[in-house]
This record gives structure tokens, C-alpha cells and sequence, in this order.
């Protein structure tokens, strides 16, 4: 299923393209970026070349490119990746789906990511959809815990605290926790419907 585009007030989520591999690759030059996602694995540019062009017509996954969503006179100010949201993981028996977000180093702490989220977890518990969205019941994600601030982002936005796998990161010298967080779609509705 190709994600399809979704628009809020400050950004819109639409499927990454050919065109996002050069933001893509920054964004792997991104040092403290790397660090607070604990990625490791190293990519060829023709690797994210193939990859930009290619993934939104994956299965099990739906990988949008997080755009400003300013408009002037009815069209987008502009189209240019700021960062990506992911889910992957997608199990359609028991309805859960993995989270992973990312936001270029100018775009970060400013509530975009924030916005993204609370997009695609509409979308992904909206089980009226004509779409035939992913109809989840539980999204998942884990976050390092080097990165409080990114956790207290995601337990704002109704993710609880399941657990913790030691270690499981290099932070250099040093290890950093996976702290394992979820939602569940009623806990998502709830906190949305009590803000109104």
C-alpha cells in the first residue's frame, strides 16, 4: 500500500520519492541525528538512490517524507524533506506496527515531529478509512535513553513505558538503553478526544 498524503498546519506527510535521496544522505551525515537513533549500519549513496526511488511501493512498511505545510494561494510553499516518518513492521493479524522518526538537525525541537506523529497515528488507528488504512491496534516503537527528550515527546502523545533492553546501543564509549514504548489505538483516542 503507498502511504497517501497527509496534511496538517505545520507539515505534510506524502510518499518519500526519487527526489528526497539528497535530503535523504544528509540526513545520514547528521552525526548527532545517528547517535540519538543508535544507527550504525553504513549505505552507499547509490543505496539510498535506489532506496528513495523505490520505497513507497514496499510491503509491510509505509515511509512518508515529513514537508513543511505552509501554503500560499492553494499550493505548498515547499516540497522539501525536513525529516521522515516510518511504519514498519506492519502485522496485519495482530494489528501492530513499529514507529521510527527522524528529523533533519534545523527541524528538531520546533513540533513537527510532534504533528507527524499525531498524523500518522491517526491514520494508522482510523479503522473507517476507505483507504483500507492499516487499521492498527497497537503501534510500537523503542527510543535510546540518551534521548529523554524524544521520550517525553512520545509519552505526551500517549506511549507507555514497557520495558528496557540493556545495553542494547553503543553510544561510543559507552551503552545506551532501548527504552520500549507503545500505544494502543484506545489509550490514542482518548488522549486526542480529552485535548479537544
Amino acid at each position: 500500500m503507498r502511504p497517501p498524503v497527509l496534511a496538517g498546519e505545520m507539515v505534510r506527510l506524502r510518499p518519500i520519492e526519487a527526489r528526497d535521496a539528497d535530503r535523504l544522505w544528509e540526513s545520514l551525515h547528521d552525526a548527532e541525528g545517528m547517535r540519538l537513533t543508535g544507527t550504525t549500519a553504513t549505505f552507499s549513496r547509490e543505496q539510498i538512490d535506489d532506496w528513495a526511488a523505490s520505497v513507497a511501493d514496499r510491503d509491510g512498511r509505509l515511509d512518508w517524507a515529513i514537508v513543511p505545510g505552509a501554503v500560499r494561494d492553494g499550493e505548498p510553499v515547499s516540497d522539501e524533506l525536513i525529516g521522515e516518518i516510518v511504519l514498519n513492521e506492519i502485522d496485519p493479524v495482530s494489528r501492530s506496527a513499529n514507529l521510527r522518526l527522524q528529523m533533519l538537525p534545523d527541524y528538531r525541537g520546533r513540533g513537527y515531529g510532534r504533528e507527524a506523529i499525531e498524523h500518522v497515528l491517526r491514520f494508522a488507528f482510523d479503522a473507517a478509512r476507505e483507504d483500507g488504512g492499516p487499521r492498527l491496534h497497537r503501534v510500537g516503537l523503542d527510543v535510546l535513553s540518551i534521548n529523554p527528550r524524544a521520550k517525553a515527546l512520545y509519552a505526551s502523545l500517549g506511549f507507555v513505558e514497557e520495558g528496557r533492553l540493556r545495553d542494547v546501543y553503543r553510544d561510543g564509549d559507552s551503552w545506551a538503553d532501548a527504552v520500549v514504548m507503545s500505544v494502543l489505538e484506545d489509550e490514542f483516542r482518548d488522549l486526542q478526544a480529552a485535548a479537544g
